[in-house]
C-alpha cells in the first residue's frame, strides 16, 4: 500500500474516535453555551463564524426540536450529563411557548426571540421532530407527563392532519404539493417513540409509513424515491430527487427492520445504489439534487446528505454487508475533511457550490442533529 493510502486507511480507522471526541469536547459544549438564549429562553437559530450567536433570527420549532434531541441524545450516551438538564430546559421552553398560544391545538411554526408568535402555521414536519424531541426526553426519565404530551401530540396528527388519501397533510392550513419529507420524519420519530416506550402502537404507526413508502414514495422501477405529490399520491413530474434523502431511508428502513422483524435489505440496497449515483467526482461527496434518470440538476452540495448517507453504511453494516463498515468509515471522513473543519471548534460549514466555496455565511443549528445522530449511529455499530 503507498504511504499516502495507508495514511488515509489510518485515518479512517479512527475517525469515530475522532468524531465523538469532537461532539464531546467542542459542539456539546458550544451549542450549550453559545446556542441557548439565556435572556429570553430558547436555542438559537444560528451563530455567526466566530460563533457569536444570532439573537435577532427568529427561532423555528423544529429547530428547538432538533436541539433537544441532540442534547437528550448526548445524555443518553453518556457523553454530555449536562445534556438531560438542557434538554429539559428546551423542552419546558418549547412547550410554554410554542405549544397552542394561540388557543388551538399543535405546535406553532416560528417564533420571535422574545417567545412571541412568529408564525402560526401547524407544520407536519415540525411536528416530527417535536415528537422525536419528546421520544428521547422519555428514554431519559420514563415521565409521565412527557409520555402524555407524546399523546396529545398523536391525537393532535390523528384528528386534524390526517389526509384521506392517506399519510398526512403538509400543516395547517394544508398546501401543496404534499412531500415525502414529512412522513420520513414520522416514520423516524415512531421508531424512536417505540424504542423509548416499548409500546406496540409506535410499531404499528410506524408501519403504516412502511406501506406509504411501498405503495406511494418509492418507484421500484426506477429505484428512486419522490419529493413531490399531488394530493393523491401521483408523482409531479419531473420527478426530482435528493440523494441524501434516498440514504436516509436506507437508515430508517433499518430502523424498522430492527423493531419489527420486517425484511427491508432489497429496498436497502436498491436506494443506496440510486444514492450514489450523484457524488461530485472530486470529493466524492452527495450532491443536493438530481434527477430520476442519475442527472445532477443541482452541483450544489449540502452538509446533512453527507451525514445520511453515512448512516446508510453504518445500517448496512449493523445488517452484515461486507465492505460496509469501510465505507461507513470513509463517508464519516468525507463529512470531516470537508464539513466540519471550521475555524471554530464545534461548527461547520453547511453547503458549498460546484467549485467548492461556501455558500452558506452562518453556522446553522439545524445541523447539529444530522452530524450527532451520524457519530452516535457510527459508536454504537462501528465502535
Amino acid at each position: 500500500m503507498a504511504e499516502g493510502q495507508s495514511a488515509a486507511a489510518e485515518e479512517s480507522v479512527d475517525i469515530v474516535a475522532k468524531l465523538k471526541l469532537r461532539m464531546i469536547d467542542h459542539a456539546l459544549p458550544l451549542w450549550s453555551k453559545q446556542g441557548w438564549d439565556r435572556a429570553t429562553g430558547g436555542f438559537v437559530d444560528r451563530l455567526d463564524q466566530d460563533g457569536r450567536a444570532d439573537r435577532h433570527a427568529p427561532r423555528r420549532v423544529f429547530v428547538q426540536a432538533r436541539q433537544i434531541y441532540c442534547f437528550a441524545k448526548a445524555a443518553q450516551m453518556g457523553w454530555y450529563p449536562e445534556g438531560r438538564e438542557i434538554a429539559l430546559k428546551g423542552l419546558d421552553h418549547l412547550l410554554t411557548t410554542a405549544k397552542a398560544p394561540d388557543g388551538r391545538p399543535g405546535f406553532v411554526h416560528a417564533l420571535a426571540p422574545d417567545g412571541a408568535v412568529l408564525d402560526p402555521l401547524r407544520d407536519t414536519y415540525d411536528h416530527a421532530f417535536v415528537l422525536l424531541a419528546l421520544a428521547n426526553v422519555y428514554a431519559l426519565d420514563r415521565d409521565a407527563q412527557v409520555r402524555s404530551e407524546i399523546d396529545a401530540l398523536l391525537a393532535f396528527l390523528d384528528s386534524r392532519l390526517r389526509s384521506p388519501h392517506g399519510g398526512f397533510l403538509e400543516g395547517l392550513p394544508a398546501s401543496m404539493p404534499r412531500r415525502q419529507n414529512p412522513h420520513m420524519h414520522l416514520f423516524e420519530a415512531m421508531i424512536a417513540a417505540f424504542e423509548a416506550t416499548h409500546d406496540a402502537a409506535f410499531q404499528n404507526r410506524a408501519g403504516e409509513f412502511f406501506a406509504l413508502f411501498l405503495a406511494n414514495l418509492y418507484d421500484r422501477q426506477k429505484h428512486v424515491l419522490g419529493e413531490y405529490f399531488e394530493d393523491d399520491w401521483s408523482r409531479i413530474e419531473p420527478v426530482r430527487v435528493e440523494p441524501g434523502h434516498q440514504a436516509e431511508w436506507v437508515w430508517l428502513l433499518k430502523g424498522f427492520e430492527r423493531i419489527t422483524g420486517c425484511p427491508t435489505g432489497r429496498y436497502r440496497a436498491e436506494l443506496l445504489a440510486s444514492a450514489l449515483r450523484y457524488r461530485e467526482a472530486t470529493t466524492g461527496c452527495l450532491i443536493d439534487e438530481g434527477d430520476a434518470d442519475g442527472n445532477i440538476r443541482r452541483p450544489s452540495r449540502r452538509l446533512w446528505p453527507q451525514s445520511e448517507i453515512a448512516k446508510a453504511w453504518i445500517a448496512q453494516a449493523e445488517a452484515g454487508e461486507a465492505g460496509a463498515a469501510d465505507e461507513a468509515r470513509a463517508a464519516l471522513l468525507r463529512l470531516e475533511r470537508h464539513y466540519l473543519r471550521h475555524p471554530l471548534q464545534g461548527g461547520w460549514y453547511d453547503q458549498f457550490d460546484g467549485d467548492g466555496k461556501s455558500l452558506v455565511a452562518t453556522i446553522p443549528a439545524s445541523s447539529f442533529y444530522h452530524v450527532l445522530c451520524a457519530v452516535v449511529e457510527a459508536e454504537q455499530v462501528l465502535g
